[in-house]
């Protein structure tokens, strides 16, 4: 079923055209949030308040084949406004918190603990610009360059020049921490 037709159902009110598109879009919304460097429950409801703004906008959309880049540049000022009015916060980069436990060897976490801190430490180094871009390519889901284009405002014809500048500046900080990421 081609977007248009999924639209014009979720007018109607057809839930399977809605989950259809929900489907569809979710992963684009996730990495965007996630590249916004958004706690879960900030992203989660950045993705509420992107669909929300959907369905308030649904008889504006006059082009189908391009909602996936006005979902992505909704759901970036969802998280602009995220973050603005969340800037009394102050976020933590407690790594610990975020550890999983797990039934391996205890030499294999510690390993793995050790690869994956010069990991975030080289990650941190590389600049928010390349972060973002990183993090969206590595969700489980990667939107097009379409949307990460409308998600970072980045010309398309740069994201691939970008992207491989920042994968060289990430090897070049894992390089200097001495990471074996083998």
């Amino acid at each position: 079923m081609t977007l248009a037709e999924l639209l014009s159902q979720a007018r109607d009110g057809d839930q399977l055209a809605w989950d259809a598109i929900v489907e569809r879009f979710s992963g684009l919304l996730w990495a965007t949030a996630r590249a916004h460097r958004l706690s879960a429950a900030q992203a989660a409801d950045v993705i509420q308040n992107t669909w929300l703004r959907l369905v308030e906008n649904l008889d504006r959309i006059q082009d189908p084949d391009r909602l996936g880049a006005w979902l992505a540049t909704t759901a970036r000022r969802e998280c602009l406004r995220t973050i603005r009015l969340g800037a009394r916060e102050l976020p933590t980069d407690e790594e610990w918190m975020w550890d999983v436990p797990s039934d391996d060897e205890i030499d294999s976490g510690l390993i793995e603990r050790e690869r994956d801190t010069a990991l975030w430490r080289a990650f941190r180094v590389i600049g928010e610009r390349c972060q973002a871009l990183l993090r969206m390519i590595a969700a489980p889901d990667p939107p097009s360059y379409e949307e990460i284009g409308a998600a970072l405002e980045m010309p398309i014809g740069a994201i691939g020049p970008t992207r491989a500048r920042c994968l060289d500046k990430l090897r070049r900080n894992l390089a200097l921490e001495g990471a074996d990421l083998r």
